[in-house]
């Protein structure tokens, strides 16, 4: 094998990115294991509250409150006028909200890190990309190829600052 093709494994996939691969779960399960016990907490009521099983349970619970208290099945109603039921349900949706909000916001938080990553290795690619155009352009030049006189490739071979991007942006959104 000639050292400079890149090793695949037998599912097709080169090498650098099953390493990719492993170290992003990796990376993913340190983040998890730093949890602290609270955010812990709060993801497993998150989780829990967004199954069907939470569902379900909800449904009995509540049919059975709703089915004693309007006394089909002959029991002497507890909470006839529902009160009681809506004060739990109201408490109730405090504090899964709470619990909602916290999970999200670790995860925005989680969100922002991978996207600055993102982004540094976008710019990290665009410069590459821009130093291999403007020595491809060269060695055209060199070899007097014509098509190294096209004016786009001025134009990527230009490296773009990724402030003047977001002020564009900026100007963009704000004259819509």
């Amino acid at each position: 094998m000639n050292n400079k093709q890149e090793r695949t494994d037998p599912s097709g996939m080169a090498e650098v990115v099953e390493r990719n691969i492993r170290v992003l779960m990796q990376r993913r399960q340190q983040e998890d294991e730093k949890r602290r016990p609270n955010e812990k907490l709060a993801d497993a009521v998150t989780n829990f509250t967004g199954s069907m099983v939470f569902v379900y349970l909800h449904l009995i619970f509540f049919g059975l409150w709703i089915v004693w208290n309007l006394e089909w099945i002959g029991l002497k109603p507890f909470d006839p006028s529902f009160v009681v039921l809506a004060m739990f349900a109201s408490v109730e949706a405090i504090f899964l909200s709470t619990f909602v909000l916290i999970s999200q916001n670790r995860a925005n938080a989680l969100a922002d890190r991978r996207a600055d990553l993102d982004l540094q290795v976008s710019l990290l690619a665009e410069h590459e990309i821009t130093r291999l155009v403007s020595l491809v352009k060269a060695i055209a030049n060199k070899m007097d190829i014509e098509e190294a006189k096209q004016p786009e490739l001025d134009e990527l071979a230009r490296d773009i600052r990724p402030e003047t991007v977001m002020d564009t942006m900026d100007k963009h959104k704000e004259s819509q």
